[in-house]
């Protein structure tokens, strides 16, 4: 039983490591960053490019522009979350538990078609936040999987040694 908790403890720091780590610091930057842009082109110039849509486009630009909002917040949110683990401010459990308001599914775009009839920029920013959206699932799964998931397969011959040792002990 000891065993397991410390190889516990091992892969829970190994999960804290990644949060301090420069690809973490990668991810949080360009996450916020994309936020900030997002932000500014719909409060700008994607207010222009709308209001010279046709309507049904219009209509899409606006579900759009609310999913790409949405995916952004839930990223965000989960980004911040592992920044504070990263700063000190809570322990990747707690992270754990609070990461379950997050939704790293949500506000994924309509059909390729539609999205296509939009602004040129905003296709942009709905292409890298779903790109970023994988890598922080990909990151959430990695930081977030159970010890049994990440515990390491050994070698599948330890069995049949262990057999063939026994079997000329007697």
């Amino acid at each position: 039983m000891a065993d397991r908790s410390q190889s516990e403890s091992a892969l829970v720091q190994f999960s804290e490591r990644l949060t301090n780590s420069a690809a973490f610091g990668v991810l949080f930057r360009e996450g916020m960053d994309l936020v900030e842009e997002t932000a500014a082109y719909l409060d700008g110039d994607g207010r222009t490019e709308a209001k010279a849509l046709e309507r049904s486009v219009s209509l899409t630009y606006a579900t759009e522009s609310m999913r790409l909002t949405t995916r952004l917040m839930q990223l965000a949110s989960w980004l911040l979350l592992h920044r504070a683990v990263k700063e000190g401010e809570m322990t990747l459990t707690q992270a754990n538990r609070e990461k379950t308001k997050v939704k790293l599914t949500a506000a994924d775009p309509g059909s390729e078609d539609m999205i296509a009839k939009l602004p040129q920029q905003l296709q942009d920013l709905i292409a890298r936040s779903m790109s970023l959206q994988t890598r922080v699932r990909r990151l959430d799964t990695t930081i977030h999987a159970s010890p049994a998931e990440r515990a390491p397969i050994g070698n599948p011959l330890v069995p049949q040694l262990n057999r063939l040792k026994a079997a000329f002990e007697q």
